[in-house]
C-alpha cells in the first residue's frame, strides 16, 4: 500500500511541476513592443555616472520618514511646517 502512494505521489508531482512550468513560459513571452522599448534604451554605466556627477552630492538633508505607529499624513505636515518656520 505504501508503494501505491509513493508511485501516485511521483506522478502528482510531475502533473503539479509541468503546469508551473507552463505557467513560467506563458508569463516568459515579452510584448514585442515592449521589446522595442527596451532596444531603444541605452543607459550604460558610463551615463549614468556622468548624471552623478552632475549632482551635487555634498549638500543634503536628512529626512525622517514616518514611523510604523505615525500617521504619514501628519508626519509630512510636521515636515512641511517646520520646513516653512525655516525658511522664514
Amino acid at each position: 500500500m505504501q508503494w501505491l502512494y509513493l508511485v501516485g505521489g511521483s506522478f502528482g508531482l510531475r502533473e503539479f511541476a509541468q503546469i508551473r512550468y507552463d505557467v513560467q513560459k506563458l508569463h516568459g513571452k515579452v510584448d514585442p513592443t515592449l521589446k522595442e522599448k527596451l532596444k531603444g534604451n541605452n543607459v550604460t554605466l558610463e551615463s549614468e555616472y556622468k548624471k552623478l556627477e552632475k549632482s551635487d552630492l555634498d549638500n543634503w538633508e536628512n529626512i525622517r520618514g514616518p514611523r510604523l505607529w505615525e500617521d504619514s499624513k501628519t508626519v509630512q505636515k510636521q515636515q512641511r511646517e517646520a520646513a516653512r518656520l525655516k525658511t522664514q
